[in-house]
């Protein structure tokens, strides 16, 4: 699948805890932007979305989730390093166990290498990071 030419069905883990919430570093080029993501990735063909995410977050921090509630699906159509995305999000709480706790996260997930930390909710909801997709503020 061309993620910049079909619509892409995915999942993100909204894993919160002590107001902090799990994201993943990201930058567009383009828009010399820092944001962050929560962690997920694709659903692949006859694969449920919970399966999904369990295996992205075993792929990505080597953590055994727990999911506790479908929040909800969202609609994302955005640029990243100028090209045109279009994404189908499926939104799940969950949490991390305590064995797989840590502050900071190192992650090879394909051609990407970035990182994951715990960031204070209130700094994207006050606008000193940014958060994307815009849907995810509705369940946070």
């Amino acid at each position: 699948m061309n993620k910049f030419k079909e619509i892409r069905p995915i999942v993100l883990g909204l894993a919160i805890k002590n107001n902090k919430l799990l994201v993943g570093e990201g930058f567009d080029n383009v828009k010399n932007e820092t944001f962050y993501r929560c962690l997920g990735g694709g659903i692949e063909f006859l694969e449920k979305s919970s399966d999904a995410l369990k295996r992205e977050f075993k792929e990505e921090i080597g953590a055994n989730i727990i999911i506790k509630d479908f929040l909800g699906i969202s609609e994302n159509i955005f640029t990243y390093n100028g090209k045109n995305a279009h994404e189908l999000i499926l939104f799940y709480s969950i949490d991390i166990p305590d064995c797989a706790y840590k502050e900071e996260y190192h992650i090879i997930d394909g051609k990407a290498d970035f990182k994951a930390r715990w960031i204070d909710i209130n700094e994207f909801k006050n606008g000193n990071a940014i958060l994307y997709p815009e849907g995810v503020f509705k369940y946070i």
